[in-house]
């Protein structure tokens, strides 16, 4: 579903501010694979993501979205093969309008606009049902404005629209770094929720060791920009924190640096 080859990218190249963030990346995934990423500051993860997205453009490489070549793609065309969800729970929704309103816009994501009734009975029924499965009462509240919601309230609905087209592939960046403990666990269950009975193929940045063993099938580590660990199946099921910071020092033979990570 997602074949990534020989990716490089360095920002401010031939200046002293010169800094290579993605380095012969390699990475493919297979459909329904839930990819957790860890790795230390500036280890190129959030990088990768953008590169997908096509935020920007790689130096050199290739990437492929279910067998279809995108590098030269534009975003905007783009995001007809992806879903996304950002750190900042400010993201990703209009705040000025109602949830209603945010889900009717993803759910005509990639299709021609006409001068309508935004919003049919028929639709705000299938939006409560929706709602409902998040299990946090919105289900009574289309009406309201989504900059009114709660972070983690915010960052469920931003989850719904993100994956209301069923995306090719489902890019998650750090998308409870900002959301309290308790508040981070709930979005977690929702997202392994919405991930498994979609079957949607996933790559998911945290900054949490825990977070990153007890989701998803599969776990990669980056430094330097490329993967250096690469764990699935029972392998990654048996994994302890201690254990990813011993396989980190022993594959980049440097001390893992990441303080939110250590600290989580």
């Amino acid at each position: 579903m997602l074949k990534i080859t020989n990716l490089q990218k360095t920002f401010n190249p031939g200046t002293v501010n010169a800094k290579t963030a993605l380095n012969g990346l390699n990475l493919t995934l297979e459909d329904g694979d839930f990819v957790t990423v860890i790795g230390g500051n500036g280890a190129g993860k959030s990088t990768m993501l953008n590169a997908i997205a096509g935020v920007w453009k790689p130096d050199y490489g290739t990437i492929e979205i279910d067998g279809v070549d995108v590098t030269n793609i534009p975003e905007y065309k783009r995001a007809t093969y992806l879903g996304r969800v950002f750190q900042d729970p400010m993201k990703g929704t209009a705040p000025d309008m109602e949830i209603a309103e945010n889900l009717s816009i993803a759910a005509r994501r990639g299709t021609k606009r006409k001068l309508k009734w935004g919003i049919k009975k028929a639709e705000r029924e299938e939006y409560k049902k929706l709602l409902a499965t998040l299990e946090l009462g919105l289900e009574t509240r289309l009406s309201s404005k989504v900059g009114l919601l709660s972070g983690g309230q915010r960052q469920a609905v931003t989850l719904l629209m993100a994956t209301l087209k069923k995306p090719k592939l489902l890019l998650l960046d750090e998308h409870t770094a900002a959301l309290d403990p308790k508040t981070a666990a709930k979005v977690l269950e929702i997202t392994d929720k919405i991930v498994t009975e979609n079957h949607l193929t996933t790559l998911m940045i945290t900054h949490n060791m825990k977070d990153a063993i007890a989701h998803g099938n599969r776990l990669i580590m980056m430094h330097e920009g490329r993967i250096i660990v690469d764990i699935k199946g029972e392998e990654k099921k048996n994994l302890t924190v201690e254990d990813l910071m011993n396989l980190f020092v022993k594959a980049s033979g440097k001390e893992f640096t990441n303080d939110r990570a250590v600290l989580s």
